[in-house]
């Protein structure tokens, strides 16, 4: 399958949270699935890790999970920002969470976040302990 990994799904894994487990054994199943992550995703990342002043975090991060397990990187177009502002008003999303779901559409990708606010759209969104019990 095809995910897109919100911006919350890598953070669980690189500051160590409560799920991080659930999400290293997802990714650890690369060779299975593919995986994605939108430029605003990336973007956030290295901003709140720079204001953690964990630059060498972020640089890991671009190392193992771009670089080696070969996580694509993907943008909206300018003129897609309507879209944006459309996924925003017609199911209540912040900006983060509709640039990811217009994101998900333009590529077809299944939205893997433990973020709640994609259940209101019409795509909705998978854990990965969901992923990984289908396996």
């Amino acid at each position: 399958m095809k995910f897109l990994l919100d911006t919350n799904i890598i953070l669980e894994l690189i500051l160590e949270q409560t799920k991080a487990e659930e999400v290293r054994a997802l990714l650890e199943k690369a060779d299975q699935n593919d995986f994605f992550i939108s430029d605003f995703s990336l973007h956030s990342i290295g901003l709140l890790l720079f204001r953690r002043k964990l630059h060498h975090i972020f640089s890991e991060f671009l190392t193992d999970m771009l670089i080696r397990a070969g996580v694509i990187v993907m943008t909206l177009s300018s003129e897609e920002m309507e879209s944006v502002i459309n996924a925003a008003l017609r199911f209540n999303l912040d900006f983060d969470d509709a640039y990811q779901y217009v994101s998900a559409e333009k590529y077809d990708l299944t939205i893997l976040s433990f973020d709640s606010d994609f259940d209101r759209t019409e795509h909705g969104r998978k854990t990965p302990s969901e992923v990984l019990i289908k396996k």
